[in-house]
């Protein structure tokens, strides 16, 4: 193939170096053919007005909800417009006017600002009639607790880990194990912190009433929530990056004359091929302007060093902080403020923007997937990924794997699952949303594996290689492999836009539920009403405090605290906070009584398979994962570079400091419970509190029941009855403020005869 220019290589570069002039797309093409590098171009900036815009719109709906005070605008469902001016009548305050709008006869506030306006958009007085729990909130529908719980269960873990796992262990014989501790130890676990969280409507903290000795779970995890928030969203402010570096012509990691490139790079892409504008031809034309790549001892490829020293400017030490990479702190600023804002609301925000931030993952996995197996060499990648090896069956590595994979992958431990159902209504069929959640989550790790591996087979096939030698997993795959194997694709940039899109969306949703788990976990701890009405405030500073926290980790070794933190914030700690809980709820608080509980949630009894896997199956199955995770330890490194002692010191605290909680706060919480001796300190300590239960008063039947009876009331210890005294007066003035409006006149508009 003729070349257009004319230039001379120097020994030290390989066929694949070219000056930068030789690399640049001119804006009109020169063979009169349809010029892709404008197109591709116009494409990603609309697609960055598109991303602009709908984050502009969010927010200003967000905000909008707070300043309008709307009837519905179903015209079945609207009253006549004397009946609407009696009841804003009743509530108004002074010198405010009602100003109809024609379109949905909404009343719009005008004049001074109602400060008392219900969170939800209801009329200040009025209970929210969608909402179970008007003090707290619920979800707007049951979709959106499903959507919320599959993008925080579908995490980046589920493409970058998964596929990894599965052709390492033994292709498709790994299917095997893998949906067996799915049925025995996954689905089971998430059915029991799903049922936890909906049956007390409370988050993490809240949900220890059951025995408070145990509270310290909650606490550990809350630390282990924000370890992985930390660094999480870090992973996400890469994606972003990444994403803003697509909006360009060509991809900056397709060659190898780049000033941040070493003499070991070989690029797989021969740049001539681009000059002469052949990109609108096949994918064969492409393969027809590829030289064969040099043959090397240890190649460098062009997008492991635009990682290594052009993104990450990587230090040589996790000790050698170096300087703030500036670029890699602004996105991480820009991926804070976004789940700041879908947060806004807290469940009654997010639940929207889950419609979109857990569906469209789907979407561009199917454009992936329907691109990836027309590449030549992309059926062989699918048969490595999926060609058993039954031999492997037998190995126990492979069933821990498949074990860890799932207890890691579903986001048990977590206090996510707790926190979400927390929001659902009480009779609200958690058992089903268990199995649909769960099964959803392992598909999607399956159907990722084919988009991986086909584009993978494909760069194998382009490069003479086995595709083991091109696969990777973690923030290799993500960051360098994958990108790499774009570039082969026509239009290049619209791909990668594509897929960092899809990193970007699958790493929000579970960013949504870390955060609300802290702050929901905050909010009903304190329980104050100024509290609830500020919820914004408390979202708006933890989010602060997790940029504060992530700012080490976007220095020059920074990517050696992120997968320090990564492999030891929560891995076997995990494992020992779910163990304790099983123990905790099976056998503390008593099986009899928990499935007494599920019952009464419900309408039926949880299934025998259930009962059988919480009381003994997923306990041992726990119990061998920690065993299984001791036994296969080893320190940690990152590509040749091995961590030194004290780096491991310190991630072995950050494991221990989610686990030390739950014995620092039992022996707390004997040292002030009631009892002469340590036995029945003991004993006070793990009974249940007088609280637990149900939150609303029309749940609370059969033993929940409130103590009318005054003989029923004396019987109990003096400070339950304190307890239930308050309780009762607690729920008094509730009703008092449903009854009454905002400036203390009686709403009488439910009462015809008034």
């Amino acid at each position: 193939m003729e070349n257009t220019h004319s230039c001379t290589l120097s020994a030290r570069q390989n066929f694949y170096r070219f000056p930068k002039s030789t690399i640049s797309v001119d804006s009109t093409c020169r063979d009169g053919g349809p010029c892709w590098g404008v197109c591709a171009q116009t494409l990603l900036w609309l697609w960055a007005v598109l991303f602009f815009f709908l984050s502009f719109f969010l927010s200003f709906f967000f905000f909008a909800e707070h300043t309008r005070v709307c009837c519905s605008p179903i015209r079945s469902q609207l009253q006549p417009r004397s009946t609407m001016l009696q009841r804003r009548s009743v509530f108004l305050p002074h010198n405010t006017r009602a100003r109809p709008d024609w379109r949905t006869n909404c009343r719009v506030l005008r004049g001074n600002v109602i400060k008392d306006i219900v969170k939800n958009g209801a009329v200040p007085g009025e209970p929210v009639k969608s909402d179970e729990n008007s003090r707290r909130g619920n979800w707007g529908n049951q979709i959106e607790f499903v959507l919320t719980s599959v993008g925080y269960a579908v995490g980046l873990g589920n493409v970058w880990r998964f596929p990894y796992l599965c052709y390492r262990n033994g292709g498709g014989a790994f299917m095997f194990p893998y949906f067996i501790m799915l049925v025995f130890c996954g689905i089971p676990l998430f059915f029991l912190e799903l049922s936890f969280g909906q049956f007390a409507s409370q988050g993490c903290l809240g949900v220890w009433k059951i025995s408070p000795m145990f509270k310290g779970v909650g606490y550990g995890m809350m630390v282990v929530s924000t370890y992985i928030g930390i660094y999480y969203n870090v992973v996400i402010c890469l994606a972003f990056y990444y994403f803003f570096m697509s909006m360009t012509n060509l991809l900056p990691w397709t060659y190898c004359n780049n000033p941040w490139n070493t003499p070991d790079c070989s690029g797989v892409v021969s740049s001539g091929h681009y000059l002469n504008n052949s990109l609108a031809n096949s994918t064969s034309s492409l393969m027809s302007g590829v030289s064969e790549v040099v043959n090397r001892t240890k190649r460098t490829s062009p997008s492991e060093e635009y990682w290594k020293h052009y993104v990450l400017d990587i230090s040589d030490d996790i000790g050698n902080f170096g300087e703030v990479r500036l670029p890699i702190l602004g996105c991480l600023a820009v991926a804070w403020l976004v789940v700041f804002l879908c947060l806004i609301r807290g469940v009654k925000s997010s639940g929207k923007v889950v419609y979109f931030t857990a569906t469209f993952p789907y979407l561009v996995l199917t454009i992936l997937f329907i691109r990836g197996i027309t590449l030549d060499g992309a059926i062989n990648g699918i048969k490595y990924y999926l060609t058993p090896q039954w031999h492997k069956v037998l190995d126990a590595k492979v069933w821990g794997d498949a074990a860890s994979q799932i207890f890691y992958s579903l986001g048990c431990a977590w206090g996510g699952l707790i926190t979400m159902a927390s929001y659902n209504k009480f009779h609200n069929n958690c058992f089903r949303d268990s199995i649909i959640i769960s099964i959803t989550n392992c598909a999607t790790s399956v159907y990722a594996g084919f988009v991986i591996f086909s584009i993978l087979g494909f760069m194998a096939n382009h490069l003479n290689v086995p595709v083991s030698e091109v696969a990777d997993h973690g923030p290799g795959l993500a960051f360098v492999a994958y990108p790499e194997a774009l570039t082969l694709l026509p239009i290049s940039p619209l791909w990668s836009l594509l897929f960092f899109f899809m990193l970007i969306l699958l790493g929000l949703g579970t960013q949504f539920c870390l955060l609300e788990t802290l702050v929901t976990a905050i909010v009903d701890e304190i329980g104050t009403d100024w509290i609830m009405k500020h919820k914004t405030v408390v979202t708006l500073s933890v989010a602060i405090v997790g940029f504060l926290l992530g700012v080490p980790l976007t220095t020059q070794a920074g990517i050696y605290w992120l997968l320090l933190m990564d492999n030891y914030a929560a891995s076997f700690s995990l494992v020992i906070i779910s163990c304790i809980m099983c123990v905790c709820v099976m056998y503390i608080y008593g099986h009899v009584n928990y499935f007494k509980d599920v019952e009464m949630m419900l309408g039926f009894p949880p299934p025998l398979f259930f009962k059988v896997c919480w009381r003994f199956i997923s306990p041992v199955i726990i119990f061998c994962i920690l065993v299984f995770t001791v036994i296969q330890y080893k320190p940690i490194t990152y590509n040749d570079y091995v961590y030194p002692g004290w780096s491991l010191a310190v991630g072995f605290c950050m494991a221990l400091s989610s686990v030390i909680c739950i014995p620092i706060y039992a022996l707390y919480k004997i040292s002030r419970s009631p009892g002469a001796t340590f036995r029945e300190r003991l004993k006070n300590a793990c009974r249940c509190d007088p609280k637990w239960g149900p939150a609303l008063r029309e749940h609370r039947t059969g033993r929940y029941a409130p103590m009318a009876c005054e003989e029923v009331v004396e019987s109990r210890p003096l400070k339950e009855k304190e307890d239930l005294k308050e309780e009762e007066k607690g729920r008094r003035d509730e009703i008092n403020l449903t009854t009454h409006g905002s400036n203390g006149s009686t709403n009488t508009h439910n009462n015809p005869s008034a």
